[in-house]
């Protein structure tokens, strides 16, 4: 079944290819469904759901092994601060559940921030919008769909 994010691409004429995984509600990181898919964490990528203080809720999606910086999503997205939103408030604003987020055809089109780390791979994997399915594209292609700013928005430090 064609999820959301799915359609999306597919009228953009995009290709991309479906990996599903089992997924474990006691293991839903992104690092584990990097392992469940046979690809390496930092060419899986996971998106968070944020909130600047001048330019309301946004979206930043970084490789599954990375801890987004939020003062470098501040400076991104022309914000003052950044804080991640709290786990129940996701689904009311994207309409997808933990563990199935993506910036691909949310509730609505939230400004979309890419770590720049994703366009050195060739094929990334983010998910399809449902639990136990990631998408493989091109990182341009995802960009292009998403219309993201792409930046350095990962902690750097040991």
């Amino acid at each position: 079944m064609k999820t959301n994010a799915m359609r999306k691409l597919d009228a953009l004429g995009v290709s991309y290819e479906i990996r599903e995984y089992s997924i474990d509600p006691d293991q839903m990181d992104a690092e584990q469904v990097a392992e469940s898919i046979g690809l390496p964490p930092e060419q899986v990528f996971k998106t968070l759901v944020a909130r600047g203080d001048r330019h309301g809720v946004l979206m930043a999606v970084v490789a599954a092994d990375a801890e987004v910086d939020l003062k470098a999503m501040a400076r991104l997205s022309d914000n003052r601060s950044v804080e991640l939103v709290a786990l129940k408030q996701v689904q009311p604003l994207t309409g997808y559940l933990r563990g199935g987020v993506t910036a691909l055809a949310a509730k609505r089109d939230y400004p979309v921030y890419v770590d720049e780390h994703m366009c050195k791979f060739d094929v990334i994997a983010v998910s399809a919008g449902v639990r136990g399915r990631q998408m493989l594209l091109a990182p341009d292609d995802y960009v292009r769909a998403t219309q993201a700013t792409v930046g350095a928005i990962v902690r750097t430090d040991p």
